[in-house]
């Protein structure tokens, strides 16, 4: 018997990760794929062990063969898809001068153009069906360019732009397409490791808790059609915007 079945693209050990368990809790088959399958296997077998099902998937999410045999799989072998999330990060630092074509490609690919073909995959599943829920993180440099962050900004505005057009077409067709902005340090170990003076502003809440993340994405998918949000930003109480 098929089970009702949500997927995250780019599931890495924070934010990715806290959104699957977060949907396992409530009786999801929690999809999870990064580049490559060991990537996964670990949070597969946390979310086992707290009681859930998931399964893990290798996807290189810029290559449109791969994206769309994830997708029929999951649909075929496991049951249909309600939630689709996009979690693709590709934060770099490059001043323009430095920026090659080549890093500028990539980061556009990872970023911008597999959130294009995940978002696509999403549609054509949900859309029979006339029912579903796509999130596409978003960053502070979805809503303004910073010095350093040409490639980036360039990406998630693309993105941003995207989860506009989609949730225009999709909405009347009973799909909810949001797009959550996340503005602020959130708690990584990538953020411990290299900004230990932003880390230390977790104790008094000023960094952002990925459970909390999850819990609003959560909330995002239980919205009543006839209140639904597109966009919403969350960043802790201290942060300046």
């Amino acid at each position: 018997m098929s089970q009702a079945a949500m997927l995250v693209i780019g599931a890495g050990d924070a934010t990715g990760g806290a959104i699957a368990k977060r949907f396992a809790r409530e009786g999801y088959v929690a999809c999870v794929a990064r580049r490559t399958q060991d990537a996964v296997m670990p949070l597969v077998a946390d979310i086992e062990q707290a009681g859930g099902q998931a399964r893990g998937f290798g996807c290189d999410a810029r290559d449109e063969q791969q994206v769309a045999d994830l997708f029929a799989t999951i649909e075929a072998e496991i049951g249909p898809l309600e939630v689709v999330v996009f979690n693709i990060g590709a934060n770099v630092y490059f001043p323009v001068v430095d920026t090659t074509a080549r890093v500028y490609r990539k980061v556009w690919e990872m970023a911008a153009f597999a959130g294009f073909l995940t978002g696509r995959e999403a549609a054509r599943v949900m859309r029979p069906r006339q029912r579903g829920t796509i999130l596409f993180t978003g960053a502070t440099a979805s809503l303004r360019g910073g010095k350093g962050f040409a490639a980036f900004a360039g990406a998630k505005f693309a993105l941003r732009a995207l989860a506009q057009s989609m949730a225009r077409e999709l909405g009347p067709q009973g799909i909810h397409v949001a797009h959550p902005v996340i503005d602020g340090a959130i708690d990584t170990a990538f953020i411990r490791d290299n900004f230990p003076d932003r880390y230390a502003l977790k104790a008094q809440d000023g960094i952002l808790n990925p459970d909390h993340i999850a819990e609003a994405y959560w909330m995002l998918h239980q919205q009543p059609r006839d209140a639904w949000s597109h966009e919403i930003d969350l960043r802790p109480w201290m942060e300046t915007f």
